[in-house]
């Protein structure tokens, strides 16, 4: 049957989301640190296993056997040390671990040298890991119950940090859900994505989009790093992977790898162009896409806070991959100029305005998506707009 602490550090594990052996290690660190405030000293590396169920607990100074050093000897290399570190410092660097191996050094409190190990250990050896057992004289006292306290808190904040950043390391490069929690200097947004906050910066904000605090959101998780206060997560809703990620949350067809995303050119907010190709003569790639009466595009439309997504058959003849790039718009033909990359598509002067887009969207979009400069040409010969200046030419 288990006794009352095992079943307080099993509530803590379950409340907290930890594993039992990293509670177990923060409280014999812990415990460790009380043992050596109120009967050690500070040249101690204490080392203790406590048992949960009996409550009794063992205490040993680990240190490893090094040769005899003698005073004279260590006292000259420490000088020597701190003097090559004032140059280092004088020079802005840090001395190198290189420009400290022919000194002699000594930590007593991780290392024993051999003559003495010998008074705990006739057999103890160079190199080896001496275990010096230590008793339990009493009960710890208030500073150091205060001391182990405080160490628990530090080691299980900083393991559930770790936790919290493994769980969304693994998240990078996917979509995630968040709350809209409050604006920060950067003009940017906090989103409170439940275990953490995470950053929403101004330059990966959809500007015609509205960040209402407490709305909730889809958002691309960008990076996860490891900072100072713990996790730096920033994410995105502008960011074109983020469309990716969304089409593979909601076509089975394109998570299974049946259809591929070839290419997304995207203006984030108003437009996006997202072309699909597949090897299986028996898959549709848009009807996959689009789904029943529509069903799945609208989903994708609404997770993109209603951005107009075109989704086009990917070809590997560029004159007809361009003609798809630019629908809606029907295109008569495409002169390819190889040298130049450069594509003019003629279409009738009823399809010119579609061809082009609102502020020559549509073109820019095509080109983006192709990898080819496009010039649109009414038929007529009275219009001309090119993908790179977004200019009709009458």
């Amino acid at each position: 049957m288990s006794s009352e602490i095992t079943k307080s550090i099993q509530f803590l594990c379950d409340e907290k989301n930890l594993d039992f052996d990293v509670v177990m290690d923060a409280l014999q660190t812990a415990l460790g640190a009380a043992y050596r405030k109120d009967f050690g000293n500070k040249q101690q590396n204490i080392q203790v296993i406590f048992d949960p169920e009996t409550g009794d607990m063992k205490v040993w100074d680990e240190k490893e056997v090094v040769e005899d050093i003698s005073e004279e000897e260590l006292e000259k290399d420490q000088e020597e040390l701190i003097r090559r570190r004032e140059e280092a410092r004088l020079a802005n660097r840090e001395l190198s671990e290189e420009e400290m191996n022919d000194l002699v050094r000594f930590n007593p409190k991780t290392q024993i040298m051999l003559t003495e190990a010998k008074t705990h250990n006739k057999k103890a050896k160079l190199g080896e890991i001496l275990k010096i057992d230590l008793e339990v004289p009493g009960e710890f006292g208030r500073m150091a119950a205060q001391t182990a306290k405080q160490v628990i808190i530090q080691k299980l904040r900083e393991a559930e940090r770790s936790g919290v950043f493994e769980d969304f390391k693994k998240q990078e490069g996917m979509i995630t859900q968040g709350v809209v929690q409050r604006r920060d200097r950067t003009g940017g947004f906090l989103i409170d994505l439940g275990k953490i906050t995470g950053i929403l910066p101004p330059q990966e904000m959809v500007a015609r989009e509205r960040y209402n605090l407490g709305a909730k959101m889809k958002f691309y998780i960008v990076s996860v790093a490891s900072g100072n206060r713990g996790p730096e997560i920033i994410l995105s809703r502008k960011d074109n992977r983020m469309v990716q990620s969304v089409f593979e949350q909601e076509i089975p067809e394109i998570a299974s790898g049946e259809v591929v995303v070839k290419g997304i050119a995207r203006d984030p907010g108003n437009r996006a162009k997202v072309a699909v190709f597949t090897a299986d003569d028996s898959i549709d790639p848009i009807g996959s896409c689009i789904g029943q009466r529509g069903s799945r595009i609208t989903t994708i439309i609404d997770e993109l806070g209603g951005e107009k997504i075109d989704v086009i058959a990917y070809s590997d003849d560029a004159q007809d991959y361009i003609k798809k790039a630019l629908s809606p718009a029907k295109v008569h033909t495409v002169e390819l100029k190889e040298a130049e990359k450069e594509a003019v598509a003629h279409v009738a002067s009823d399809q010119f305005s579609l061809a082009i887009g609102r502020g020559g969207q549509n073109v820019r979009l095509a080109a983006e998506l192709t990898g080819w400069k496009i010039k649109v040409v009414d038929e007529g010969g009275e219009q001309t707009l090119s993908s790179e200046d977004g200019e009709v030419l009458v």
